[in-house]
């Protein structure tokens, strides 16, 4: 990993490039966080739902109380699958190839480093010799 995380080796298209693709992970990851929350909710619902059927059962409702827990209780979200099943696939077969990339192309182009085409716009943008506008820690300008 270089010292200036700018990278003024690296020409500007190779940093673009860079940059789109961690932007591209990063709403990657958003989706995952999605995704898992789709996971939670589904399963929060399926145990109020479990709850629901107790009550119902419990007023004399036990004709709606039977059709729900066996039609819907432990259902599966889409065919063969429960959540977990669907975070699972997401992160083995999408996920975790899409975050060995984006490390291919950094180790390949820009020896390791992260976020250069956002530490490119920091030196562009910062005010030289600002008090908050230092480069980094591992910079001194």
């Amino acid at each position: 990993m270089s010292n200036d995380r700018s990278r003024p080796d690296l020409d500007d298209t190779t940093v673009e490039g860079l940059g789109k693709l961690s932007e591209a992970l990063e709403t990657i990851e958003q989706a995952r966080g999605q995704l898992y929350g789709f996971h939670q909710h589904s399963g929060k619902a399926d145990l109020l739902l479990q709850d629901a059927v107790r009550l119902l059962r419990e007023a004399g409702h036990t004709q709606l109380a039977d059709d729900l827990d066996r039609d819907l209780v432990g259902r599966n979200v889409i065919a063969d699958r429960w959540t977990f099943q669907i975070v699972e696939d997401y992160d083995d077969s999408y996920w975790s190839v899409f975050r060995a990339f984006d490390e291919r192309a950094r180790t390949e182009l820009a020896d390791g480093d992260r976020h250069v085409y956002e530490a490119r716009m920091k030196q562009r943008e910062r005010t030289t010799g600002h008090p908050r506008h230092q480069a980094g820690p591992a910079l001194d300008g």
